[in-house]
């Protein structure tokens, strides 16, 4: 063997083995990996389902900015109608990822309502930037809250009806969870229907609802259509909730971490990008306003993204707790914990019959090694423990110690 060739063996052994070690790499070192070609990604072209809401704009803007090309991929945004149709295209494989609602992919990997495989969920795109929408009906009857609203459906007897995303997706547990802090049982006391985001308010224009939780810019367009009022956010239901995740199958990860990697990479970037700026975040706006993408007016999108809230009865706010895609790292990291409480709510509402190993679901789904590469490639502080603590409106705390004990402690529940 020529002194040559051996020179090349050893380099590419090392190579190798730095790429392998994923985890406490020097940054510098993989910086050298990376360039030399050993993490090059499988799949250099990636298709990413996502759904005409605010929070789609990292997926989008990763693709816009050229993120996507720095870290060796094309992201190709694909728009699609419904969650049901995302969590079928991910799981035959149409789509490589998605912009996603979290409790989704946990629903998938357990079989809950029908389709079941091993999904991964590889960061969080967002925190906070949801909402509770009621009618203009309901607010002129004095229904403009919680205790309002609890009040007049307790004294005006009727069948009222609310709509979610998706059954075990974000919008479902925080429209349940609030409604119950509200002594509500949202599914004894009230008819809940599902309806795809983008089709929120021309369904409560023509009274199919009483109520919807969705995402932005569904909430402030109620509003500006003379149609809806914000009954409260969900920043305020839990101050920096996970929102929605890049979702993926378990198998692509498995078949493509490299690729996994870069998109993930690729994604935090553009996070980064529209955080750092007002200006950045008014282009954002714009950008995703686009009938490819959200399709609406970008004064829909870009007052909320700001913190700038009104209700649509006067009142007017500045919310420190808006929307946020990056926050200096702290929003991206998928924490087990929140992965966690996903599952205690899906147990509470009698989405799953037993409960299952809290933990080790969470261990199986959170891609937590996968993302720490990608956040030493993009300079993004990782916290220290995988698990956070948090206290909702009710004053519960939820830190994921005892997940099966805060399941049964709700008083409200199926």
């Amino acid at each position: 063997m020529t002194d040559l060739l051996k020179s090349k063996l050893s380099r590419r052994a090392v190579l190798q083995t730095a790429a392998v070690g994923a985890i406490g790499i020097d940054p510098a070192l993989r910086a050298v990996v990376y360039a030399a070609g050993s993490d090059k990604p499988e799949k250099e072209e990636v298709k990413i389902g996502f759904i005409p809401l605010t929070d789609c704009a990292s997926v989008v803007m990763a693709s816009v900015m050229g993120f996507d090309k720095k870290h060796g991929v094309k992201i190709i945004p694909t728009k699609e109608a419904s969650w049901a149709g995302v969590r079928d295209k991910l799981t035959t494989g149409e789509l490589d990822f998605a912009h996603v609602l979290y409790g989704l992919i946990y629903g998938v990997h357990l079989g809950v309502g029908g389709a079941k495989k091993d999904m991964a969920v590889l960061m969080t795109l967002n925190n906070n930037g949801q909402a509770i929408t009621l009618s203009k009906k309901l607010a002129d009857k004095g229904a403009v809250d919680g205790p309002s609203l609890a009040k007049l459906m307790a004294t005006e007897k009727r069948e009222y009806t609310f709509a979610q995303t998706f059954p075990t997706g974000t919008h479902a547990m925080w429209l349940y969870y609030w409604m119950a802090a509200n002594g509500i049982d949202p599914l004894k006391g009230a008819k809940v229907i599902t309806v795809p985001p983008p089709q929120m308010v021309a369904n409560m224009r023509v009274g199919n609802m009483d109520g919807f939780s969705v995402g932005e810019p569904w909430n402030h367009r109620a509003i500006i259509d003379g149609i809806g009022v914000t009954a409260t956010t969900s920043q305020d239901v839990w101050k920096d909730h996970p929102e929605k995740v890049l979702g993926t199958t378990a198998e692509f990860v498995k078949k493509y971490p490299n690729t996994a990697r870069a998109v993930t990479a690729a994604i935090l970037e553009a996070g980064q990008w529209i955080d750092a700026s007002l200006s950045n975040k008014n282009k954002m706006a714009e950008t995703i306003a686009d009938k490819s993408y959200v399709n609406t007016s970008v004064d829909a999108i870009n007052q909320r993204i700001l913190g700038r809230y009104q209700n649509g009865m006067g009142k007017t706010w500045d919310d420190p707790n808006h929307m946020k895609f990056y926050n200096d790292g702290a929003v991206n990291f998928p924490y087990l914990s929140d992965g966690m409480w996903f599952l205690t709510q899906h147990k509470r509402w009698g989405l799953l019959k037993d409960h299952p190993d809290y933990l080790a679901v969470a261990k199986q789904i959170n891609q937590i090694d996968i993302y720490k590469q990608a956040a030493t490639a993009t300079k993004t502080p990782v916290p220290k423990d995988v698990m956070r603590t948090s206290k909702l409106m009710d004053g519960v705390v939820w830190d994921g110690k005892d997940p099966q004990k805060y399941a049964d402690g709700f008083k409200v529940k199926a």
